[in-house]
């Protein structure tokens, strides 16, 4: 129940990065109160996690979900270039996420 109320987590975070964009410096109402509850939301969340899961794997777990998504969404919504480079490094990144879930007791 931990790793998928992370990986929500996670997924919100990529919400409020995502949302940061359509803020337009927070000079927006609807996005910016968008964000703020994912922001809060997501937050939460991995405050739940994190009592049963260890603080490094979930915060590293809940960074690293964030950052595959906002990347895979950087290159979808905003046509953000999706190198070679960059995309070893994502896979890296998704390589470290599960090795900390086959590593870590749930």
């Amino acid at each position: 129940m931990a790793w998928g109320i992370l990986f929500l987590a996670g997924l919100l975070e990529v919400g409020w990065a995502i949302g940061l964009k359509y803020t337009e410096g927070f000079t927006r109402l609807w996005p910016s109160i968008g964000t703020a509850a994912s922001m809060a939301a997501s937050v939460w969340l991995l405050a739940v996690a994190m009592k049963s899961l260890p603080v490094g794997t979930a915060y590293s777990v809940w960074v690293g979900v964030g950052a595959v998504g906002t990347v895979i969404l950087g290159i979808v919504l905003f046509k953000e270039p999706a190198t070679v480079a960059r995309m070893a490094s994502v896979m890296l990144i998704i390589a470290g996420i599960v090795g900390l879930k086959l590593s870590t007791p749930s």
